[in-house]
């Protein structure tokens, strides 16, 4: 997915300041967004410019600007006017967009390399084959030879911004194509970054003694599902012995989780989601079997064919302590659709990129085991499942869905797939004990697409565990250019992009959504009802109304709905460039999908507003209300 085309909103109502207080100086040109600095590991903050001391504060806190004093800036932490206090110009990063880069994790793909300046990135990109050159100076990296042209390099273990925060704020950006017409972005970042302890490890080795992985498999319970819900069952109770026999009980835990449908329009289906069993809890193949015991299908059917996938997965993410593991595994297990999170019998309201991204968030990687059987032929289900579980499934280390079908919903066929995944899993965690990375293990299946899968995303996790055991980190301070995209393989993004909101500005973007979608649904019947709508939206929010013409090609970008935060960034929203015409061109299909998407992405913003673990504080002394979170571009309207 191009970067261009990923959809950011942000108000401008984000920054509205009281009248009563000293506000904030504005960014050039514009009339709502403030100026704001990032520090650097050099900057102390002082009450008064001539002060020969101060007060040392933490790199990458975020300040913004209330005064130009020489080479000094008057700043504040948010925009009350309060605790106002001068750093030195010099020592600070001007951040004009509050978004960042996260790094992907990364296995399988060539590290990111970051260069002094722009025009050597550039001519990098563009020349017909950069193999040898980008051989050369990974070469040179990984040797500590010194290379004017490169500034920093990506660690070779993962950086987990949840246990080692860090920013990668962007700065600026150019478009750009390689020799071989993919598109990339070139960043200009600067790295800013928590220092930390480093935990003492003899060695990677060492510290990958301690991984341990969780294999939790999500089954649907509906009518039809005993036989491959006994068949799990016997998987799981057969690795069980093997753990056993080889001590392992405490470095590989199995669990269970069984959805169904909603209990509200059938309520014999008796539960919607329901855990049988946590990793950890079973510690032997008996225990496991007696909490099994109650497992078997519905006695009756479901109000639809499409079930609650997406509650089982979501259960098994929310309900499950992943924090100790490593490995993180999720194995779906159905033949059927998932509800939809705009179905009136949607129990979440998510929909598969929602949980995908969610499951991202965790660690935690999806597998799905879709059971093409005769029926979900005959109600002609299997290509929207399989369209849904790709995209559920689709991980961004291997670069590609961990699907998998089972023809003709196959008992055997489907038995062996599952035990091929447990035993690899089993046996890399086996081989991890004894301080071995374990690139993949072959248990005599002819199944090599699992097993590629497999060995791929086991050295991904290893690597993830060991970036955070050993606190892998990126470098403290330095700014130069990075490529979005891997340079040799250039399908691979090596980056995610985000914008960190605080906990009002996450409101205020839930509002304009909200705004976006009742008038949307309005525009369903009459289209010129919808932006007539949203026109008195802009006016109520203070948009000076002879700015807003009445054409039927005005943008809704061009409302200033979404704010001035868009005009600089190298991302374009579907719904900005969304004008009356094309609303009114688009097809009832089209239609109702971009409001279904609206509605899935509100439901996701609640739910990260009410996971409190997920908000950093930039400032460590800022009030709760200035915590950040790096939202995804992707989920934003």
């Amino acid at each position: 997915m191009r970067i261009k085309n990923l959809a950011v909103a942000v108000l401008a109502s984000m920054y509205l300041v009281s009248a009563n207080a000293a506000a904030p100086l504005l960014q050039d040109g514009k009339k709502s967004l403030y100026k704001r600095v990032l520090t650097t590991p050099s900057c102390v903050l002082k009450k008064n410019v001539a002060d020969k001391d101060g007060k040392s504060i933490d790199a990458f806190s975020r300040f913004y600007v209330y005064k130009e004093d020489g080479d000094s800036i008057l700043v504040g932490s948010d925009t009350s006017g309060s605790n106002l206090s001068y750093l030195k110009k010099s020592c600070t990063v001007d951040w004009k967009m509050q978004t960042a880069l996260m790094f992907n994790n990364p296995a399988n793909r060539t590290r990111s390399i970051i260069f002094k300046d722009q025009e050597t990135l550039n001519t990098l990109v563009e020349k017909d084959d950069a193999k040898a050159d980008v051989a050369k100076l990974l070469k040179d990296i990984q040797s500590k030879k010194a290379n004017k042209s490169v500034v920093s390099v990506e660690p070779e273990t993962y950086v987990d911004y949840k246990k080692q925060f860090y920013l990668l704020p962007i700065l600026d950006y150019s478009e750009a194509m390689f020799a071989d017409g993919n598109n990339v972005n070139v960043l200009k970042i600067a790295s800013i970054t928590k220092k930390g302890d480093a935990k003492s490890q003899n060695s990677d080795g060492n510290a990958l003694k301690t991984f341990k992985a969780a294999v939790v498999f999500v089954i649907d319970s509906t009518i039809s599902m005993d036989p491959y819900i006994e068949r799990t069952k016997s998987t799981i109770q057969s690795i069980s012995r093997k753990i056993e026999k080889e001590h392992l009980q405490n470095s590989v835990n199995f669990g269970l989780v069984s959805f169904r449908s909603s209990t509200k329009a059938t309520p014999k289906l008796e539960y919607v989601t329901k855990v049988f069993v946590k990793p950890g809890e079973a510690k032997t193949a008996a225990e496991f079997e007696k909490k099994l015991a109650t497992l078997s299908q519905a006695k009756v059917s479901s109000a639809a064919y499409a079930e609650d996938s997406i509650a089982g997965v979501n259960t098994a993410l929310d309900k499950i302590d992943w924090k100790d593991y490593g490995g993180r595994y999720v194995v779906l297990i159905t033949d059927a659709s998932g509800i939809k999170g705009s179905d009136k019998l949607s129990s979440t309201g998510l929909d598969t990129k929602e949980l995908r991204l969610e499951a991202k968030h965790k660690g935690v990687a999806i597998y799905t085991m879709h059971l093409l059987t005769p029926s979900g032929e005959r109600n002609k289900d299997h290509d929207r499942a399989r369209e849904q579980y790709q995209d559920l499934s689709f991980n961004d280390t291997i670069n590609k869905p961990l699907y998998y079908s089972v023809n003709a919903g196959d008992v055997n066929e489907f038995g062996k797939k599952i035990d091929v995944l447990s035993s690899s899993i089993t046996e890399q965690v086996k081989q991890a004990s004894f301080g071995k990375e374990a690139i993949g293990y072959n248990p005599g299946s002819d199944d090599t697409e699992i097993q590629s899968d497999l060995q791929k995303l086991g050295h991904a996790m290893q690597l993830a565990y060991l970036g955070s055991t050993l606190s892998s980190k990126s470098p403290d301070f330095f700014e130069g250019w990075i490529a979005d995209r891997d340079l040799l393989s250039h399908g691979v993004p090596t980056s995610t992009p985000v914008v960190l909101v605080t906990k009002d500005e996450l409101s205020s973007l839930k509002d304009v959504t909200k705004n976006i979608l009742d008038s949307a649904n309005q525009g369903m019947l009459e289209p010129e009802a919808m932006f007539e709508q949203l026109r008195s939206v802009a006016v109520s929010m203070g948009r000076d109304p002879s700015q807003i013409s009445n054409s039927k090609t005005l943008k809704l970008g061009q409302l200033g709905l979404l704010g001035e935060f868009l005009e600089d960034l190298p991302y374009k929203s579907r719904i900005q460039e969304l004008d009356e015409d094309t609303w009114a061109a688009m097809g009832p299909d089209e239609q109702n999908q971009t409001i279904e998407d609206l509605e899935n992405k509100l439901n996701y913003y609640q739910k990260c507003n009410d996971d409190v673990s997920r908000w950093i504080k930039l400032n460590k002394d800022d009030d709760a209300s200035m915590a950040v979170y790096p939202i995804p571009l992707e989920v934003l309207p």
